[in-house]
């Protein structure tokens, strides 16, 4: 414990000012989640105080950022439309998914996954990024033109079919699970019809409506509607806040020029008088814990969503971990990748119990911390205490806050987001792959798939996609490599090192074939390795592999050898192996083709050794 009261002044200012730039942020995200800004104040609470509790990185904020709001709301879309549009049924499930990312997380730390992280290619990351800033700029056109379209009536009403239908299924579905037969019972099903509503019909015609503006296509597709209903005072808010974020800057930059915009607008709108959109509520007093998290659990709601639970989870420690080492890199420290995924696991476990939407460590609000005194896991408690105060004294007065100007915040926040570095480097990375008659760049084309599919489709099968690209273009390039080196050649005409000059003037040596096999032999290079006894020539009487630079070897090239050297030996080829390294030597014991195959007489420490030890004594 006292590594956090060492530097107490410091970090109260780098606590109480990371805390004012994420006030405005974690409202914006949480509407952003679809889950109001109620669930976005209590996830940056929550997630603050314990990742830094317990985590592994001494200057780290936490809370929502883009990334994981991002994914989340497509998670709580996704949970909302299955339960009917009722998002009191829904929210069990959503913050169940949660809760099991975060304790996700907690064992991702405790099996020493952090320090993987850093093996996750750059192209995916940047594409990744430059999509979460697309995706939040394409998603808020719609609230920044004052357009929702649950509030469209003539777009809701054109649902009024469909809606109609689904909810007749669901009472055939009722009937159904009580054991009636629809077939031979029809008055039940016009009995039950009868009781249907016109609220109910518009309300799922409601739920329709907003499905099918959900997300980036859909917010694309009600763009023409959206442009011929702005909402002209909701525009000039979110312009203005936009406005003031980025001159405000040009002023100064000791006052977060968000918090600056927020407050602006937010009294031009209130005490002007203007007839604006508001935010939902923010509950006043304590967040309540969900307990129906674990009353209403059932492994049937929630087995649908492991795998979502698990890509969120990773996600998080994806953002978290980048974020460490920003921090690292500007105070000169190491952090501890495992202990940070075991402090981001259980602030944001705690948050899902409250109700607020996951988050991670945040970059921007973490360089705020270090850069105003910031030094120990105290300032980002005191940040979430900080957040804690404002939601118990202002939270009816953060609810007056306009709609649109969390809209523009996170216009801001989509620009901000998005890797520039990586999309300026597009027209100079070196065309290494080809595709048919048309060359490309590996990198760039791994940025733009992850990119167009996060986009247009899903985010977490995007970021997976993309690291099986660039594990297949990797193992391509490498193989490549690996096979140039590893052609079969006479030794006249192939490299000839310097302890082989004198064998290679001596007579025996024509009948003497040398194979230096250099790097690993793994799966990438099977086809190669397999053509080696195809291409010495039937004269051969001993082939040497000469494995000095062969470190690894895993289980397809081991099997690829095997069937090297059977061939060999069939063919009445002696096979003599120098410089055999500790790993390959231990993988071919495993499957004897040492001693079965090639006998421990046949195992040489240098090449002189094996000279010595050929039949006919090569001396």
């Amino acid at each position: 414990m006292k590594r956090f009261f060492t530097n107490v002044k410091g970090d109260m200012f780098g606590g109480i000012t990371a805390g004012i730039v994420a006030l405005p942020l974690a409202l914006a995200f949480g509407v952003s989640s679809g889950l109001g800004p109620s669930a976005g104040l209590y996830g940056a609470i929550f997630i603050s105080f314990f990742a830094a509790l317990f985590g592994g990185t001494n200057t780290q904020i936490s809370g929502p950022t883009a990334p994981m709001t991002a994914v989340s709301m497509v998670v709580i879309a996704t949970i909302i439309a299955s339960n009917d549009g009722d998002i009191a049924k829904a929210l069990p499930i959503i913050l169940m998914v949660f809760l099991l990312s975060g304790l996700i997380q907690i064992g991702l730390g405790m099996l020493g996954v952090g320090k993987y992280i850093k093996y996750i290619p750059y192209p995916v990351v940047s594409g990744f990024m430059t999509a979460i800033g697309v995706i939040i700029l394409i998603t808020q056109i719609l609230p920044t033109l004052g357009y929702y379209p649950k509030e469209d009536a003539t777009f809701v009403e054109q649902f009024k079919p469909q809606a109609e239908e689904i909810i007749l299924e669901n009472i055939l579905k009722e009937e159904a699970d009580e054991g009636i037969l629809v077939l031979e019972n029809f008055k039940e099903t016009i009995k039950r019809a009868n009781y249907i509503t016109e609220e109910q019909i518009a309300n799922e015609s409601k739920t329709l409506a907003g499905k099918e503006a959900s997300g980036t296509i859909g917010a694309l597709k009600v763009l023409p509607r959206a442009l011929r209903n702005i909402n002209w005072l909701e525009l000039l808010l979110a312009l203005g806040t936009i406005v003031i974020i980025y001159g405000f800057k040009r002023i100064t930059t000791a006052v977060p020029s968000t918090l600056v915009a927020l407050l602006v607008m937010s009294a031009i709108a209130y005490f002007g008088g203007l007839d604006y959109r508001s935010i939902e509520q923010i509950p006043s007093g304590l967040p309540n814990l969900n307990l129906e998290v674990f009353t209403s659990f059932s492994l049937k709601s929630i087995s649908p969503y492991i795998f979502t639970a698990l890509a969120l989870a990773m996600l998080g420690a994806i953002d978290s971990l980048l974020t460490s080492i920003v921090a690292d890199n500007m105070t000169k420290t190491k952090h501890k990748p495992n202990k940070e995924l075991i402090g981001q696991g259980i602030g944001n476990s705690i948050a899902a119990l409250f109700g607020g939407i996951p988050g991670a460590g945040a970059t921007i609000r973490t360089v705020v911390n270090i850069k105003a005194g910031g030094k120990t896991p105290l300032s980002g408690m005191i940040a979430g205490v900080l957040l804690l105060m404002i939601l118990l004294t202002l939270g009816p007065v953060a609810s007056k806050i306009p709609a649109a100007v969390l809209a523009g915040i996170l216009i801001t926040v989509g620009i901000g987001v998005m890797d520039y570095k990586g999309l300026k480097a597009i027209p100079h990375m070196p065309k290494d792959i080809k595709l048919g008659p048309i060359k490309l760049s590996a990198e760039v084309m791994i940025m733009l798939v992850v990119l167009l599919l996060s986009t247009f489709w899903d985010l977490i099968n995007a970021v997976g996609i993309g690291l099986v690209i660039a594990s297949l273009i990797f193992m391509k390039k490498m193989g490549d490599l690996t096979a140039k080196k590893s052609k079969v050649k006479v030794l006249p005409t192939e490299e000839v090192w310097k302890d082989e000059e004198s064998f290679a003037k001596k007579e025996i040596a024509n009948k003497v074939f040398i194979k230096h096999i250099k790097g690993p032999l793994f799966f990438g290079v099977t086809s190669e390795i397999q053509q080696l006894a195809k291409q010495i020539p039937d004269e051969a009487q001993t082939v040497i592999f000469r494995l000095d630079y062969m470190d690894y070897m895993d289980q397809s090239g081991l099997y690829a050898f095997e069937d090297v050297v059977t061939e060999l030996l069939n063919n009445k080829v002696e096979v003599l192996l120098v410089g055999l390294k500790k790993q390959p030597k231990y993988m071919m014991e495993r499957i004897d083709i040492i001693p079965d195959l090639i006998p421990k007489e046949h195992l040489f420490v240098s090449f002189k050794e094996a000279v010595k030890g050929m039949n006919g004594n090569g001396e």
